[in-house]
């Protein structure tokens, strides 16, 4: 079984995720279960310029495009609420939303980057107030900026200790050392595996434990078959979690990497 923590939908610049695209992929690669966010939610690109106002998409409005999805495929995926600290607030309007679907919905998304808001700050922390009120873990990309830096959700982790927080990317394009540390150094703080080097996730399992860490991949970033190659043709670094991996941890830790944390941590019925 494989529970992929972290995937996308929607369409903005240059990415198209359709739903087409997750169900083949999950069919074909056996990926049981996923939790998915739309990348419509994004509000600046990638050079921090505000996404320009005909192409930003409400927050609400890129959740029910995801509950609509994921009521189609209840068995097979969940929601994760993509919240927009920039331009938009925890209001009402939103605390109403997750309370009418908590049922589909699984975690509370964040993209430091993309918002060009410093997830440690107090514009961030309403959002967070909403997870602990409806007990949701918090997954939060991390890299590219000051902004999304390790060790601002390690702060923001600290300072909300009755909610897990979940470093994806552990610090994209880095050793992730500075990562495996911080997430040792807290309970309620874990890594996920997107685009991180399986030499990485086992060093955070020595250091931390086996029960620190999610398989997630953001599927289908590089289309419907990124789980199998990169845009360029190589070879994903998902087909080594998923074949040589198996011979390097015990069947019991593997499992646990690869579903039997996530199932837990995020509230999967198997």
């Amino acid at each position: 079984m494989i529970i992929d923590t972290h995937i996308h939908i929607g369409k903005i610049r240059e990415f198209d995720l359709p739903e087409n695209d997750v169900i083949y992929s999950m069919e074909k690669y056996s990926i049981d279960y996923s939790i998915v966010s739309s990348l419509n939610a994004v509000e600046f690109d990638h050079q921090l310029n505000p996404v320009p106002p005909e192409y930003q998409r409400s927050q609400l409005d890129c959740l029910d495009d995801v509950l609509s999805f994921v009521k189609k495929y209840p068995s097979m995926l969940g929601a994760a609420v993509w919240v927009k600290p920039y331009g938009e607030k925890a209001d009402s309007m939103l605390y109403n939303a997750i309370k009418e679907n908590r049922r589909y919905i699984k975690a509370i998304k964040f993209h430091p980057f993309h918002s060009n808001e410093p997830f440690d700050s107090e514009k961030t922390a309403p959002f967070i107030d909403l997870a602990e009120k409806f007990s949701l873990p918090v997954v939060v990309h991390t890299g590219g900026s000051d902004a999304a830096s390790c060790k601002r959700v390690y702060n923001m982790a600290k300072r909300f200790p009755k909610t897990n927080f979940f470093m994806v990317h552990m610090g994209l394009g880095t050793n992730n050392n500075e990562a495996i540390e911080l997430i040792s150094m807290l309970p309620n703080l874990y890594g996920d595996t997107t685009w991180v080097p399986v030499k990485s996730t086992l060093k955070l399992i020595k250091k931390a434990g086996i029960g620190k860490i999610v398989f997630g991949s953001d599927n289908p970033i590089d289309g419907k078959d990124t789980y199998l190659h990169n845009r360029t043709g190589d070879r994903s670094l998902y087909q080594e979690y998923f074949n040589e991996l198996k011979d390097i941890l015990s069947k019991d830790d593997y499992d646990r990497l690869m579903y039997k944390n996530a199932a837990e941590l995020f509230s999967i019925e198997l």
